[in-house]
């Protein structure tokens, strides 16, 4: 009886899924994998969700974008046709591809810098959402920068494209910013 109640018992367990282990937010910038778990929060950042997001695109606020463009391979051979494939976003986001990664060189620093100039008009209080897919990285590490560099109003959307078109949010194409 006790073997067939225990037999039983661990059954069960097996059965209940284990609750989502919560991902703690770094002390640093993340590195790959990018797109893996994340954490619930970003300090010193709002984190939205696609109904805020929503919210916050009505009232004005920029909305950055920070997947990375899918580059030409290495190796093919001269003469290889190649298409860069479309990107599609949130209608109105400037698309910022190389701004989430652990390490950014230089110019890429350079080109976010000047990306969340343009997208605010220099107003360093003007809402921001940085976004990119669900379980991205890019983002949280591209929206903890915004708040390194002095953005008041940080809103980190982690739901990203996915959450905005499930949410009934449109998506067209858009090209990386200069």
């Amino acid at each position: 009886m006790r073997r067939l109640l225990a037999t039983a018992l661990a059954a069960l367990a097996l059965a209940i899924p284990a609750a989502a282990e919560t991902v703690p937010e770094p002390d640093s910038y993340h590195a790959a994998p990018y797109e893996a778990p994340v954490p619930e929060t970003l300090r010193r950042a709002n984190v939205v969700d696609a109904a805020g997001a929503m919210r916050l695109r009505e009232a004005g606020a920029a909305f950055i974008d920070v997947l990375p463009q899918t580059r030409r391979p290495e190796g093919l051979p001269a003469g290889t046709f190649w298409r860069v494939p479309p990107h599609d976003s949130i209608p109105g986001a400037l698309w910022l591809p190389d701004a989430g990664f652990e390490r950014l060189t230089p110019t890429e620093e350079a080109a976010l810098s000047a990306g969340l100039q343009r997208a605010t008009g220099g107003d360093r209080d003007k809402p921001l959402v940085i976004f990119c897919r669900p379980d991205c990285w890019l983002s949280w590490n591209a929206a903890r920068r915004a708040v390194a560099l002095g953005y008041s109003a940080v809103n980190w959307f982690p739901g990203g494209t996915a959450a905005w078109e499930a949410a009934g949010g449109t998506l067209e194409p858009v090209a990386p910013s200069e």
